[in-house]
């Protein structure tokens, strides 16, 4: 039995693969990985969020988040600071020198939109960006 390589699930693992590396491929030039950059964009995105909370939103065990973070701000990108409300967690927070990367970040993501949704016209972007949010709602329970 032959299963369907267009099936949804197929093609958003692949096209999520090729998007990665895509993406590694373009941001050459920076100092940072796919996964660091992903952190620093969700932080960028979501000022002040605690470590624990970026961690599950990467999905990634805390430890691993740890050691990015450790990366991060050895860099100068992103500093931690203690939760007021919770003397054991830590918030994070971008630091100036962060606003390059994130820029450099912006341009690989408009390149690889632009590249990925080549010969299809704007109103079919616009849906498949539009279904791909509803998907990503339902699957996540919101």
């Amino acid at each position: 039995m032959a299963l369907n390589r267009d099936s949804v699930g197929f093609l958003v693992a692949d096209i999520s693969r090729l998007m990665r590396r895509a993406f590694d491929q373009n941001l050459k030039s920076s100092a940072l990985t796919l996964a660091q950059a992903r952190a620093l964009v969700y932080v960028a995105n979501n000022e002040g969020i605690r470590q624990v909370d970026l961690a599950e939103l990467l999905e990634v065990q805390p430890i691993t988040l740890g050691r990015l973070v450790d990366s991060l701000e050895q860099q100068g990108l992103v500093e931690r600071k203690v939760d007021p409300t919770d003397g054991r967690a830590y918030r994070l927070a971008l630091l100036p020198a962060a606003a390059p990367h994130l820029a450099a970040i912006e341009r690989v993501i408009a390149t690889l939109r632009e590249i990925s949704l080549r010969h299809i016209d704007k109103k079919h972007a616009e849906l498949v960006v539009s279904a791909l949010v509803t998907m990503r709602a339902n699957l996540s329970g919101r």
